[in-house]
């Protein structure tokens, strides 16, 4: 399978990441939308990922304050996963970052094995976002 991650730079390419979003987030986990596009989207600089030309896959990143870059909205279509397209997105979002004393995001419990694997550590205590169950983790 080949897999090319680029950057966003057309409205057509953020909208097929909004699809994406969409099904993965409020169809498949139930997330309401008014929580899942948020005041941060036109912020963000946003990533797709696309395997064998399909667009499968998309993340954003942000600076959440001086100094600290949060990661967000990692999404891959269920016939994607397991296939390297979210390591595919983790390393062309971390590659793309500017300097940064602390890089986190909020990972659900399911997907942390996954984020260790690609370099990221837990921390703090467990909490509840958008009704799932997530950790704080950071780029170690």
């Amino acid at each position: 399978m080949d897999i090319v991650v680029k950057k966003i730079t057309s409205e057509a390419e953020r909208q097929m990441a909004y699809d994406i979003r969409h099904t993965v987030f409020v169809i498949e986990q139930v997330v309401d939308p008014t929580e899942e596009y948020d005041e941060f989207d036109d912020a963000c600089t946003h990533f797709i990922a696309y395997a064998d030309k399909v667009a499968c896959g998309t993340a954003r990143w942000r600076f959440k304050e001086l100094g600290i870059i949060k990661l967000e909205r990692f999404a891959v279509l269920e016939n994607y996963r397991g296939k390297g397209v979210g390591a595919a997105l983790v390393n062309a979002v971390v590659n793309d970052l500017p300097y940064a004393t602390k890089v986190m995001m909020h990972a659900q419990l399911h997907a942390l094995p996954f984020y260790e694997k690609q370099g990221f550590a837990a921390y703090g205590d467990e909490f509840d976002e958008a009704g799932i169950r997530h950790y704080a983790m950071k780029l170690v």
